[in-house]
């Protein structure tokens, strides 16, 4: 991941050495050469994500000689992606968005033990089904719990027919049978390390309300749709309470999305690694148009949009 990109671009490289030097550590070299296992811990992959994405922002804006006000009027991110698209819009920092992000995956990494949470991904039914679907899944364990059976809850919306959902490891697997139950194409629980973006992450939360008040935060060049609102937010202290909010709360990426599209955006560029975002956007509103930069030939072909 990001190798091509730093091999051809200075800009792309200088990047990944100021979060190798923000972090004390060669994260850069997990990020070429892997193990992976050793990437995918979610205190590694949080700040790699997030130098990819801002190594791509650096090189349009240096090969192309765009300023990102001037081409986005919004800016967005998916969970920790909403980081990304804080530093891409200069409310936060490079090297402080490197060590607040390896703080919030080890945070979140401790709020719940491995194996006593878990997430799924129900495909095929609206998100009131599953809201639906995961309430009856948190009341109908084992009536010797009393009338709460553990957390299960809507933790991503992520388009039309696709929603995943997160808690306790039985309240999720419950919900899975009630999901195929109730009409859902597939309901499949998925392999990650925690069960994110649900009441389990609450200590999480409580970690990151204490990291995120010694980080200096600036008002955006250009607004970020958060996670939590849906909407376009400027305000660096309304930023820093939606940032702490997020960590429990639902990411609401569909309605994110509609946003952007309601206030007249035709064209959304996925910054970083991969093209899930892309996908998502396509099944959401099939008129917009989604371009993903993440190569060196991708810059080409974006810059070449401007």
């Amino acid at each position: 991941m990001g190798r091509e990109l730093a091999e051809a671009f200075s800009a792309a490289r200088y990047v990944f050495e100021e979060v190798d030097e923000a972090l004390g550590m060669n994260l850069s070299r997990l990020v070429f050469e892997g193990p992976e296992d050793e990437l995918t811990l979610t205190e590694n992959a949080q700040p790699a994500l997030m130098a990819m994405s801002i190594a791509a922002v650096r090189v349009l804006e240096t090969e192309g000689g765009v300023a990102l006000p001037d081409i986005c009027r919004f800016v967005a991110g998916h969970s920790l992606g909403e980081y990304s698209a804080l530093t891409a819009a200069g409310a936060i920092a490079l090297d402080e968005a490197a060590r607040v992000l390896r703080a919030r995956g080890a945070a979140m990494q401790r709020a719940a033990p491995v194996g006593d949470g878990a997430m799924a991904a129900v495909l095929g039914l609206p998100i009131d089904d599953v809201v639906a679907v995961a309430e009856e899944a948190r009341r109908s364990g084992d009536e010797a719990l009393g009338a709460d059976h553990g957390v299960c809850a809507a933790a991503n919306d992520n388009a039309p027919g696709q929603v995943v959902i997160s808690g306790d490891a039985a309240a999720v697997e419950r919900a899975v049978t009630l999901a195929k139950a109730r009409g859902a194409r597939r309901a499949i629980v998925l392999d990650v390390s925690a069960p994110f973006h649900c009441s389990l992450m609450r200590p999480a939360a409580d970690e990151m309300a204490e990291v995120l008040a010694e980080v200096p935060i600036a008002p955006p060049l250009t607004p970020v749709v958060s996670n939590v609102s849906a909407r376009g937010e400027s305000d660096p202290e309304t930023l820093r309470g939606l940032l702490i909010e997020q960590v429990t709360k639902m990411v609401r990426w569909r309605e994110s999305v509609e946003f952007l599209r309601d206030q007249g955006t035709e064209t959304l560029i996925e910054l970083g690694a991969g093209r899930v975002l892309t996908g998502l956007v396509r099944r959401i509103d099939r008129d917009l148009n989604g371009i993903a930069v993440g190569s060196p030939r991708d810059v080409e072909d974006v810059l070449k949009t401007f």
